[in-house]
């Protein structure tokens, strides 16, 4: 059995634009928590936004050092009290959120937006048992971390630790699929072949959609046709909104997943769907820069319906089997692998998106 030491790395944000390599101690689990040993974590495309400080507004970090991290997977090291889920050895895979269980929100499965947001007792109020990982409490990017039960989910016996560490990749798709729904036979359009993306393409593919186009550019949108995307619309070469009317007779898509995060995109989506059409945000997107109006009217007249969609709630153990029966192709959604040693390396490959990287994973 492995031994547990005293001591371990951590890679810490130690200021906006500074990672360090520092050594912590191994955190101790408390009642109905659980000790991880990480072994795979994914960087997310919110990682390099907290890095160079986008996220201050919401006081992401809470404070430095702040460990980051919260796409993971490891194998649960020790138990805290009173744990009867888990055993030492069990193969998990992590959620970022664990909602306070308490709130109106909570006790309706909305655990992602509780009501006791940001009452950790960071700031001195009363702790009230939620825990953002990775944004407000302490991340994956580290040897060891400790979860509450209620975050962790065990890993099928084919998946390995590093499409594992996807889960909240592919549960963020999930997630907004879930919003809309997915119209069999019908036609789905998702904007953005990044990592979630890619996931929601292929999910809407599993779950039935007739046809699923595409909007991106370049490599990934390449990568997007060869993962199974019927239709590929490059919005640098072509109208986007036209093409997708004329893929549809001029009726519109059923259903417009929003992964790429551009401001322009919503409003994009809107003149995309037919009437009584559904569109879905799952991305983040940049308030400090000058937005776009959404066309209201339209909003209106043709009876849309928009989603916005946070993170992954009560969708991992599906993904988890969409994975393992291969209906999203995770090997091919991990592009490159890095010791914990060059996370500034690996975040900056990325955010570069230089030699067709697509997810980066961090093996600690």
């Amino acid at each position: 059995m492995h031994e547990i030491p005293t001591a371990m790395k951590a890679m810490a944000l130690t200021a906006y634009d500074k990672l360090e390599l520092i050594q912590l101690p191994v955190p101790q689990p408390g009642p109905n928590e659980v000790l991880c040993r990480i072994r795979s974590v994914a960087i997310c495309g919110s990682d390099p936004k907290m890095i160079h400080g986008y996220y201050r507004n919401v006081n992401w970090p809470p404070y430095f050092p702040f460990v980051m991290g919260h796409e993971w997977a490891g194998e649960v090291a020790a138990l805290g009290p009173g744990v009867t889920q888990f055993r030492v050895g069990d193969r998990v895979a992590g959620e970022a959120h664990k909602g306070c269980g308490l709130c109106d929100n909570c006790k309706r499965g909305h655990y992602t937006v509780c009501l006791n947001y940001g009452r950790d007792g960071h700031d001195g109020t009363p702790d009230m048992g939620h825990r953002h990982y990775g944004f407000a409490w302490q991340g994956a990017n580290a040897e060891y971390n400790v979860y509450n039960v209620g975050a962790i989910h065990r890993i099928p016996d084919n998946i390995n630790y590093d499409v594992a560490s996807m889960c909240d990749t592919a549960g963020v798709a999930m997630h907004g699929i879930e919003l809309s729904g997915i119209t069999p036979g019908g036609t789905t359009v998702v904007i953005g072949p990044g990592p979630i993306g890619l996931c929601a393409m292929q999910i809407a593919k599993g779950m039935g959609a007739g046809k699923v186009v595409m909007i991106g550019r370049g490599n990934k949108l390449a990568l997007a046709g060869r993962m199974g995307a019927d239709v590929l619309i490059d919005f640098e070469k072509e109208d986007a909104i036209s093409r997708v009317l004329e893929e549809t007779g001029g009726i519109g898509a059923d259903e417009i997943i929003e992964c790429s995060g551009a401001n322009d995109s919503p409003r994009k989506a809107c003149f995309m769907a037919r009437k009584t059409g559904r569109v879905v945000l799952t991305a983040n997107y940049r308030d400090d820069l000058p937005g776009f109006q959404l066309p209201l009217n339209t909003i209106v007249f043709n009876e849309l319906k928009l989603f916005g969609s946070k993170a992954n709630p009560n969708v991992s153990a599906k993904v988890l089997q969409f994975f393992a029966k291969h209906i999203i192709d995770g090997e091919a959604l991990v592009t490159h692998r890095f010791p914990l040693e060059r996370y500034a390396e690996a975040v900056e490959l990325f955010e570069s998106k230089r030699d067709n990287a697509v997810k980066v994973v961090i093996n600690p």
